[in-house]
């Protein structure tokens, strides 16, 4: 038994990110067989769990992207919490299911970007206001967009000294409690970024501010033997893709794809086309996952281009190219009372992540 625990932990440290410890014939096709969705609240733990079980499993998802944020009753930064959260003992439930299922347990929280949605400021803004970017901006009383301001999320300021005090003992404590290898950092959508008013970043390269927060995170990970992914979108030009503000770059990010480590996993998110990023990406030397949403065709298309990608790449690329994770943007428990009883022929994320899946089971036969 030490044996083989050795061994999977010497493969695991050469070869980055611990996804199973299991044999399956999919992995040699599609190594990431991701689902991300948001952390469920007390109340629908044990329904979730059994979604875990009963659906997310037996179909071969071996990688659950859970995005916390502040829905876990944090001990180093108690101000933090969510009113209704995630005790210690709710977390250690899930970190058994997926342990039992051989799943990848991976917690997410939003750093830089999304501070804020709506009308409302997230909880590091609303309990720590020296650390906005753009305290100029006000929040609104009834949101909409676009507005003058520009405002889709706040950011927080990389640059603020005492901003990484707060957000790394948030990230230590989640990755502790979750017995985790790894750590989504999101970092998608930041629009606000070296704000030319602000004290500490005006006047500074976005680019190099934007990688060095991705490389301030990662190294500190990496300190702890842990692995750091992301959203990648910052990390695309949206002039040169043809993209639009979302899912690429319009104020000068995307050349921080050149300024942060290599071993940083990004997530290549599309949801209404089938884009070919991921090989830019892979060229540039990271490993990318391919991420859809609600349109089932698009995501088997999807699917189907990552396994062509590792099968028809020179063996200086293919294993970089990871696999595919499901995303959904609701809360659990409005996913589970809606998706999930949808009708097949319904667009959303259930019945995308099905017909993914379907296409997924398929391949080992398919390139026999």
């Amino acid at each position: 038994m030490r044996t083989k625990f050795f061994c999977a932990c010497l493969v695991a440290t050469v070869l980055g990110p611990l996804h199973s410890l299991t044999a399956n014939p999919l992995d040699k096709v599609m190594p990431v067989r991701g689902f991300c969705i948001a952390a469920p609240r007390p109340q629908g733990l044990e329904r979730f769990i059994k979604f875990i079980d009963e659906d997310l499993a037996p179909r071969g998802v071996n990688t659950l992207v859970l995005r916390v944020d502040y829905n876990y009753q944090f001990e180093s930064h108690p101000e933090l919490r969510d009113d209704n959260a995630l005790s210690r003992e709710d977390v250690k439930k899930l970190v058994a299911v997926c342990r039992k299922d051989h799943i990848h347990l991976i917690p997410q929280v939003n750093m830089l970007g999304h501070q804020s949605g709506g009308k409302s400021l997230g909880s590091l803004l609303k309990h720590y206001p020296e650390f906005d970017e753009t305290p100029w901006v006000k929040m609104p009383e009834k949101y909409k967009w676009p507005n003058a301001d520009g405002l889709y999320c706040k950011s927080y300021c990389p640059l603020h000294p005492k901003v990484h005090e707060v957000v790394f003992g948030v990230m230590d404590e989640l990755c502790d409690v979750f017995e985790t290898d790894s750590f989504h950092a999101g970092m998608d959508e930041v629009f606000y970024i070296g704000e030319a008013k602000c004290p500490r970043c005006g006047g500074k390269d976005k680019a190099e501010l934007f990688a060095g927060e991705v490389k301030a995170i990662h190294d500190h990970l990496q300190a702890k033997g842990r692995h750091l992914w992301i959203w990648c979108d910052r990390l695309l030009d949206a002039a040169a893709t043809g993209l639009g503000e979302w899912e690429a770059s319009t104020n000068g990010t995307s050349r921080a794809i050149d300024l942060i480590p290599k071993d940083v996993v990004l997530c290549d998110w599309h949801y209404d086309q089938d884009v070919p990023t991921a090989p830019y990406l892979a060229i540039k030397g990271f490993h990318v996952i391919t991420c859809p949403w609600k349109s089932s065709q698009l995501a088997v298309c999807q699917a189907q281009d990552m396994a062509q990608w590792r099968s028809r790449s020179p063996k200086e690329m293919k294993d970089r190219f990871d696999g595919v994770m499901q995303t959904v943007w609701s809360g659990t428990g409005s996913f589970l009372d809606r998706d999930y009883n949808s009708k097949p022929e319904a667009t959303n994320s259930w019945n995308c992540f099905k017909a993914m899946f379907e296409e997924i089971n398929k391949l080992p036969q398919k390139t026999e």
